[in-house]
């Protein structure tokens, strides 16, 4: 079984990871624990296989948007064990949370940058030049998934640098109750997902099949415009939440 409050984690711990794949990762983790391979190892291999999500990407067709979604999923996976190993082994380090971090930054900013090149048919026949502008967007969603990820990261950083503990889950409400009932709102609508791995990597596919039988792009290029919209919206409303609470105090 998982230590008590893993799968209860508010903000560490993903809706997937409670819904099924701590599970299955537990499964792994058992035969895991015998061999040779260290923690470290289990998350080079996260990052490696985040990173083929978005490559895999540029497989046009279906294919390319469900081989997309099943890495995601193994990286998922791998982002679970690797973590269980350390524990079940007493092997936890920093070395470890800065791989992990390093890692989900990777992740994420891979599969929304191969989701741009996707939009912009780079391997067309039948165009005279790719159009860029879906890349383009795409690598804007990607640079505000990483920015939405270091604004609060950098929370810590920024205590730790004035000497003060890192900072508590109840700091993150604003001091204005205005922006604390919009923090809610936000929070309740849950629309800042759709730039994580899992979210995005499903709705990678989800256009995919409706763009085979329409027979264009059409869906492809509008998932990559609201997640590029998505990631700026979130990025300004991220920094002005952090701005707002008590978190730099």
């Amino acid at each position: 079984m998982h230590p008590e409050g893993v799968k209860d984690r508010r903000s560490g711990e993903h809706w997937a990871g409670r819904l099924y794949m701590r599970e299955i990762s537990l499964r792994w983790t058992r035969h895991l624990v015998t061999t040779r391979i260290t923690p470290n190892q289990l998350t080079y291999l996260m990052v490696l296989t985040g990173v083929a999500a978005g490559a895999a990407l540029l497989i046009p067709g279906l294919a390319g948007a469900l081989v997309g979604a099943l890495l995601i999923q193994l990286y998922l996976l791998l982002d679970c064990v690797d973590g269980e190993v350390a524990r079940w082994r007493g092997q936890t380090s920093i070395t470890g949370v800065y791989l992990d971090r390093v890692g989900h930054y990777l992740a994420e900013a891979a599969l929304l940058t191969g989701f741009g090149l996707r939009a912009a048919d780079v391997f067309a026949v039948d165009e005279p030049a790719p159009n860029w502008l879906w890349a383009f967007l795409g690598t804007l969603a990607a640079l505000g998934a990483i920015l939405i990820k270091a604004e609060t990261d950098l929370v810590d950083v920024a205590r730790s640098r004035g000497g003060l503990p890192a900072a508590r889950e109840e700091s993150a409400t604003p001091r204005s109750s205005g922006l604390a009932v919009a923090r809610r709102a936000a929070a309740a609508l849950k629309f800042h997902r759709l730039v994580g791995g899992v979210e995005a990597s499903l709705l990678i596919l989800f256009v995919a099949v409706l763009d085979l039988i329409q027979g264009e792009l059409f869906f492809t290029r509008l998932g990559v415009a609201v997640l590029a919209a998505v990631a700026l919206v979130q990025t300004l409303l991220h920094l002005v939440s952090v701005l707002a609470s008590s978190r730099l105090r």
